[in-house]
């Protein structure tokens, strides 16, 4: 190597632009592991308040303002070092190619320094900007007033530099917010009533204090405290003017002319709420004593009616007291001095005026021979002493009514004497006098009258009647009495229907008396008893009557038959249709056999057949069962008439035999059409079938129509069946039908009945 010249000149050759202190930092912070640098940030509170940016720059310049030199090759001397300075400015936002700041406006000048006049904190001594921060960051014009008002902020904690004395301040209350105040502390005094009985101890000082509310804390820094002062310090002043004790004299002084204020406004406003409180207390008083005066005012003619009444009650009165005039004198309490009538004792006045006279009027009274004597008159009465609300059935109101208690204690005893000698036999004079006098007296009066006087007299004459012996039917004194008296006669039916009976034991029916007896009875008695009254008592009389009937087509006697046929509107067409089956068609067929084997005159025939048919009515043969048997009668002619091919004949009587037989099923046939048509207007007319649908279209529909319309239980037996037929229950009955006829469930065998029976059975 060759030696170099030390002696010689320095010569400077250029390595570029020396980094910055900032970068250099960096790089020294990538090469000690990235070590933090140790920076100290400027406070927010010593920059000027009201600094704005500003220059002669725009946010949207992308150089220097010094100069446009490109920074292509920006940071490239960091790809000899790991590159943080890089990073940390693009994460702060730095962009490549523009200058730092908010603005992105760079700066050219290094940040000058400089130094404070004395060891105060910041601020201290003015503002301590540079001429390169005035001039880069201008401030705006009222910047001397922000001056100020930090001077004057700060002057709040610390001594007046000038030394000058504050003025003192005052405050004014007027009248009217001490009113208000004293307003707003009534409406919270009253949930603070149980604070202000507290007891409080105050251990906050140096001694312990105790109170006896809480308001009595906030007033304790009023108080002057007895504590010495603190000592004073070399460079405070002694105060001029410290007289505690007259402080807080003056300030309880204003307290009390406040609280009196307050107290006199809540007296006056009291008493202006008095003055409108007894105002409206005057005006309800007049209103009263006007009410009371009008009330006094008629009371007292009141009372001068009822005195004059009592005067003329006075035996030896030259001017009696009659009943009509006491009504009038009643009638005008009712219509002018209404509210003192009904407010008064109606009970003792009517029997104090009313009852005497009452007694006076009915002391020669007979009520079966003038049965509406005084039913006017009691009428009236009725409307003037009677009370509005209903009364029970019973003589406790008798206390409170004095109708009721009139008609009990004056008409009653009339009744009960009349009814003592009354025969019951002469039920008509009795009857109509009730009949005049229901709408008059009470209901339970009435009621008393028929349970406890009519009727132990009519089971007592029952008991005694005799139906062998009495000439007079029972029907005759019974029956007037149903419009009255209905279900109470029900415990007499008993005894009559076992009377009846036993007088039938002997009976037979040639013997027409026993059909007028027991005639008016039929409406009388349920239908089920009566029902059941004539299968005991008539329907095997009739049978062994109609045993005894000889059926001769030569010589035919028919007293027995009549006898029979007679009852038909007294037994049930199902009990009269089973005497036929049992005791007539079979002999008759038989007597119609013998006749056809013996080479009749069929024209003969023909008569006798269509004169026994005349002879029942529509409803009898319009029966199923009926119709059979004169059915089978005619195919036993047939068969008679078809049968005789080789004997003689008589001329035209096969055609005569099935005109006959087409004539009558003709006649069926538009007898049982126009039933069904009847059937059906009848129920179009009650509203049970309007449209076409609901028409029953078969003999089951009707059934179950007519169980609906009865109110009578129609189902079928599930699982049971008679000879493949269902079987149905009808209230309690088991019935099946079979072509169009209803079989009703005996003791050995199933009877037909008509529907109407079925019914009545049901019931």
């Amino acid at each position: 190597l060759s030696s170099r010249d030390y002696s010689a000149p320095v010569s400077f050759v250029s390595a570029g632009l020396r980094k910055a202190a900032a970068e250099e930092q960096s790089d020294e912070d990538s090469d000690e592991d990235e070590k933090p640098g140790k920076q100290e940030e400027i406070p927010k509170e010593f920059v000027p308040k009201k600094l704005k940016t500003g220059g002669n720059f725009k946010p949207s310049q992308k150089g220097f303002v010094g100069g446009t030199k490109s920074f292509m090759d920006f940071g490239s001397w960091e790809r000899h070092t790991k590159g943080i300075g890089q990073k940390l400015l693009q994460k702060m936002g730095y962009v490549p190619g523009r200058g730092l700041g908010k603005n992105a406006q760079g700066i050219i000048n290094p940040i000058e320094a400089k130094q404070r006049k004395g060891k105060g904190a910041v601020g201290a001594y003015g503002s301590e900007r540079t001429t390169q921060s005035l001039q880069d960051f201008p401030v705006v014009d009222s910047e001397e007033e922000a001056e100020e008002e930090f001077q004057k902020e700060l002057s709040q904690w610390r001594k007046d530099p000038n030394g000058g004395k504050k003025k003192p301040k005052y405050s004014y209350k007027t009248v009217e917010e001490l009113k208000a105040k004293g307003r707003i502390n009534k409406q919270l005094a009253a949930p603070q009533k149980e604070l202000s009985q507290v007891k409080v101890i105050d251990m906050t000082g140096r001694e312990q204090k105790v109170y006896y509310s809480y308001s009595q804390i906030s007033h304790k820094h009023n108080i002057p405290d007895d504590s010495p002062q603190q000592p004073l310090g070399k460079d405070s002043k002694p105060q001029g003017f410290a007289l505690p004790e007259l402080e807080h004299n003056l300030q309880l002084l204003i307290d009390i002319t406040e609280q009196e204020i307050i107290q006199n406004d809540r007296q006056l406003q009291y008493e202006r709420d008095m003055v409108v409180n007894l105002s409206h207390e005057i005006q309800k008083m007049s209103e009263v004593l006007s009410h009371e005066e009008k009330a006094i005012s008629n009371l007292s003619k009141v009372l001068d009616m009822v005195e004059e009444c009592e005067r003329r009650m006075q035996p030896g009165c030259e001017n009696p007291l009659t009943l009509d005039e006491c009504a009038k004198i009643f009638e005008t309490l009712q219509d002018k001095y209404y509210e003192e009538y009904r407010m008064s004792d109606r009970v003792d006045l009517a029997v104090a005026i009313v009852y005497p006279l009452m007694k006076d009027y009915f002391k020669n009274w007979d009520p079966l021979k003038d049965c509406s004597y005084g039913t006017e008159i009691i009428a009236k009465w009725k409307s003037l002493l009677e009370n509005d609300q209903l009364l029970s059935h019973s003589g406790q109101d008798l206390s409170t009514d004095a109708f009721h208690r009139l008609v009990w204690e004056i008409w009653m005893p009339y009744v009960r004497n009349i009814v003592a000698r009354w025969q019951p036999r002469n039920c008509g004079s009795m009857v109509d006098f009730l009949d005049s006098w229901v709408n008059v007296v009470p209901v339970w009066i009435l009621d008393n009258i028929l349970d406890q006087l009519i009727f132990p007299k009519l089971q007592k004459e029952v008991e005694n009647w005799n139906p062998l012996t009495d000439t007079v039917p029972i029907h005759s004194w019974i029956h007037p009495w149903l419009p009255l008296m209905q279900a109470r006669l029900e415990p007499l039916y008993s005894p009559i229907r076992n009377k009846l009976a036993n007088a039938l034991q002997k009976w037979h029916p040639s013997d027409s008396s026993a059909k007028l007896i027991l005639q008016p009875w039929k409406d009388v008695f349920t239908p089920g008893s009566w029902e059941a009254f004539m299968v005991k008592n008539i329907v095997p009389k009739l049978g062994m009557c109609l045993n005894e009937l000889i059926i001769n087509p030569h010589q035919q006697h028919m007293d027995a038959f009549y006898w029979v046929i007679d009852w038909e509107g007294m037994i049930s067409v199902s009990s009269l249709v089973g005497l036929l089956e049992k005791h007539f068609f079979p002999k008759w067929l038989q007597v119609l056999c013998s006749w056809l084997s013996n080479s009749p005159n069929y024209e003969e025939i023909t008569k006798w057949y269509l004169g026994w048919k005349s002879m029942f009515s529509d409803q009898v043969l319009a029966h199923p069962s009926i119709k059979d048997k004169f059915n089978e009668a005619l195919d036993i002619m047939n068969r008679a008439v078809s049968s005789s091919v080789g004997g003689y004949m008589q001329p035209g009587a096969r055609e005569n035999i099935a005109y006959l037989t087409h004539t009558e099923r003709r006649k069926d046939f538009q007898y049982e059409a126009m039933q069904e048509r009847r059937e059906a207007e009848n129920m179009a007319q009650r509203g049970i079938g309007v449209a076409a649908s609901s028409v029953p279209m078969n003999f089951k529909d009707l059934i179950q129509t007519k169980a609906e319309e009865h109110n009578i239980v129609f189902m079928p037996v599930i699982g049971k069946r008679h000879e493949g037929k269902q079987l149905y229950t009808f209230g309690r009955i088991v019935i099946y039908i079979d072509r169009g006829v209803v079989f009703v469930q005996g003791e050995k065998t199933w009877v037909p009945t008509s529907l109407q029976s079925l019914i009545d059975m049901a019931k």
